[in-house]
């Protein structure tokens, strides 16, 4: 398939650009996969919408600033570095110090080359390795290789990575919190799992008032969210590895909600890439892992019933992962619908049920 098939029309202005006051107020449509029917509801009706014993799984990875602004030493000129993962990732959960090389994203006013040194506030960084595209690979200074030393670094230091379609010229102080979900625990994640953001203790009360249970699985978001696709073709992209963990118990609740026919619905895209990456024969397996699964239409999904997702960039693979689960001709016609409607969209935006 030619990815141009993921193209739709946005008006920019339908681009949220912060999130509202009340999460779990973000406006809800639903579509309904087999028939391709819609409806237009809102977050807080969910515990009416799904159905008693279904199995939320959510995304439980947490932002960190990892966005450090500097200038090259000698030029001065200014450097955008964006921290994405250990070159050499230990898997999530390990206790293993983190190493010094890190593969970042990064921005300058002129090329940045192998051996040049960035001053960072409290620090410098080494440019070790160009990977292309805006990729490097860069060496931090001893006294930020081990874990904690690194995110209390990036907590004062650091500027949280709100995607590039949120235009400010830098993050406000309210985005600590709001670009965080109510499950966030798992620190090392450069995006937000941004369908868990509707989520209130009030509306998770509601839930599981209804008798809807909820487990977690960590997936920490790659580069691949922050690069376009390039290719003409979809059998002609690659999607970046990206390390995930399921716990004990969410294997365990996912093989009991199995053996009694009830449904698993994943919070979000982060979240159902992991489940079906872990899943094995009807079976979840538990234990950390990376994946670099690209879903298009085509793919069956063994691991997932239903799908709590926001509106997509235009030709992404999160669109295109929409269109693997619903449909290429029902999700079109939504978003279509969605932007007649006026919705929100993207990361700070309102949100799809899919059934």
């Amino acid at each position: 398939m030619d990815v141009a098939d993921f193209d739709y029309a946005l008006p920019p202005d339908l681009i949220a650009q912060a999130p509202l006051q009340e999460r779990d107020a973000s406006r809800l449509l639903t579509l309904d996969r087999s028939t391709g029917a819609v409806q237009h509801r809102t977050v807080r009706e969910l515990p009416q919408l799904l159905r008693r014993g279904d199995l939320l799984i959510v995304n439980d990875a947490q932002v960190v600033p990892a966005r450090l602004r500097g200038h090259k030493r000698g030029s001065g000129g200014k450097v955008e570095l964006l921290l994405v993962e250990p070159a050499q990732a230990a898997p999530i959960g390990s206790a293993q110090d983190a190493p010094g090389d890190w593969l970042a994203i990064g921005q300058a006013s002129k090329p940045l080359r192998v051996g040049a040194l960035v001053d960072v506030p409290g620090a410098a960084v080494e440019i070790v390795q160009s990977r292309g595209n805006g990729e490097y690979v860069v060496r931090l200074p001893p006294e930020l290789r081990a874990e904690e030393a690194l995110f209390d670094f990036l907590e004062q230091n650091g500027e949280l990575p709100l995607p590039p379609y949120i235009e400010r010229p830098a993050p406000e102080a309210a985005d600590r919190a709001r670009y965080q979900t109510v499950f966030a625990k798992e620190r090392g994640a450069i995006a937000a799992p941004t369908a868990g953001l509707h989520f209130t203790p009030a509306l998770l009360e509601a839930l599981d008032a209804a008798g809807i249970l909820r487990a977690q699985v960590t997936l920490h978001v790659g580069p691949g969210t922050f690069l376009p696709v390039r290719a003409a073709r979809l059998e002609d992209h690659r999607m970046h590895s990206e390390r995930y963990r399921v716990p004990e118990a969410t294997a365990a609740a996912y093989a009991s909600a199995r053996a009694e026919g009830r449904r698993i619905v994943a919070v979000g895209t982060t979240a159902l890439r992991t489940l079906e990456a872990a899943q094995s024969n009807g079976a979840l397996r538990a234990g950390p892992g990376a994946t670099d699964l690209f879903c298009t239409p085509g793919y069956r999904f063994q691991a997932v019933d239903a799908l709590l997702t926001n509106f997509h960039l235009p030709k992404s693979t999160l669109l295109m992962l929409v269109a693997a689960f619903a449909g290429l001709d029902n999700s079109l016609t939504a978003y279509r619908l969605a932007v007649a409607e006026r919705y929100r969209f993207f990361s700070y935006g309102d949100a799809m049920l899919i059934q």
